[in-house]
């Protein structure tokens, strides 16, 4: 049975980390929005962490909260005026993709709650999830693996890398 106080931090984690998505996505000034993402990496980390997944909570803290939002921010003061907002969206689209978020979410919850169990049941088994089944899973060639995604993220990243040494070598 878990405590009390495991569920209170539970939702406290959880609130700070939609809260400060939501402050992502909505403020207009783009180093306060790769900030507010430092601190959804951060909770995320915090979450790991309650779970008594120490090994996650360092590698999202050092690899994602360190490494990626760094690179966001080198490629923002590469290319955009730190100070500078964005013009605010004024169209009948904005109602349009928040009405398209709304549905997103709804199926994203009905796919979550009519399964019989929470997803990745089946991946997980009866037995545990133990890092080293993670990095099995994580990186494996077979069914479930993510071998290819990893390795496409990473080429992804070298490529932004390079377009910023570009970028930054014409100026």
């Amino acid at each position: 049975m878990e405590s009390v106080g495991n569920i209170i931090m539970y939702f406290i984690i959880a609130i700070a980390i939609i809260a400060f998505s939501v402050l992502t996505v909505t403020t207009r000034k783009i180093l306060r929005s790769a900030t507010y993402l430092l601190f959804v990496l951060f909770a995320t980390a915090a979450l790991y962490f309650q779970m008594d997944y120490h090994f996650l909570g360092a590698v999202q803290i050092a690899v994602y909260a360190g490494g990626i939002v760094v690179l966001f921010v080198f490629a923002i003061l590469l290319t955009h005026k730190p100070g500078a907002d964005t013009q605010a969206i004024t169209s009948h689209r904005k109602w349009l993709g928040v009405a398209v978020a709304m549905i997103g979410a709804l199926v994203c919850g009905y796919a979550l709650f009519s399964y019989g169990g929470f997803c990745g049941k089946q991946l997980i088994g009866d037995d545990g999830l133990s890092i080293d089944r993670l990095g099995q899973m994580l990186l494996s060639t077979d069914k479930f693996g993510y071998l290819l995604p990893f390795e496409a993220v990473s080429v992804l990243l070298l490529a932004c890398i390079i377009g910023g040494v570009v970028i930054a070598r014409r100026r």
